[in-house]
């Protein structure tokens, strides 16, 4: 097959595919799991996978139905493969959590928005956590942000695939505006000087991170 449909990928069987919704930070209304569980019924789509990401994919579809299950879903489509920022993660922060420190799914909101889709060297993640227990996986993404009553702690160059790394610190204390111009700063400099599909963690392990904070602070 020639031309796969939009927005979705194909699985090990080479006949069918799966799409993946875009969900902000794993957040879900009634109204969108309810829709999601009618085009599965009506489609007999036979997996629903909540992913590592806080998103839902739906698995086992032929191809000839993708373009009606997007437009019935009335879903924005999660960036689950190609070089760009596939997704933001954020624990509920304190919002709702009796441990948040900072606003989690605030920062991550206005993360998602700037950054969600956009062009980089490599697939690049997200992870904002409300407090240092770093529910949000932020020492383990490539921008990561977890909160103290200070301010936000910035990390940068982590990775929890087949080569796991640690985050660095780069930031300490900064406030939620701060936070945001400094992964601005980050995002770009990675894009103008990492290799093509160079993940975060070989960048920073090629350049050094007193380089990389030297350009970015």
């Amino acid at each position: 097959m020639t031309d796969e449909p939009k927005g979705a990928i194909l699985q090990r069987d080479k006949a069918t595919y799966a799409i993946v919704p875009r969900t902000p930070m794993g957040l879900i209304t009634p109204d969108i799991l309810e829709n999601v569980a009618k085009v599965a019924r009506k489609h007999q789509i036979p997996i629903i996978k909540i992913t590592s990401a806080q998103r839902l994919a739906l698995v086992g579809m032929k191809p000839e139905i993708v373009d009606e299950v997007w437009q019935e879903l009335g879903l924005y489509v999660g960036p689950a493969v190609g070089l760009c920022v596939h997704y933001v993660q954020a624990c509920p922060g304190t919002t709702v959590c009796r441990f948040g420190q900072q606003d989690s799914l605030g920062l991550a909101g206005e993360l998602e928005k700037m950054f969600v889709g956009v062009d980089m060297p490599a697939k690049t993640k997200i992870g904002i956590s409300g407090c240092p227990m770093n529910c949000g996986e932020s020492y383990v993404r490539d921008f990561g942000a977890f909160g103290r009553k200070s301010g936000w702690t910035i990390t940068f160059g982590g990775n929890s695939g087949g080569r796991p790394r640690i985050g660095d610190v780069i930031a300490e204390n900064l406030s939620t505006e701060e936070a945001i111009a400094l992964a601005k700063k980050c995002f770009d400099y990675y894009t103008a000087n990492a290799k093509k599909r160079e993940r975060t963690a070989r960048f920073i392990e090629r350049i050094g991170i007193e380089e990389f904070k030297k350009a970015v602070l």
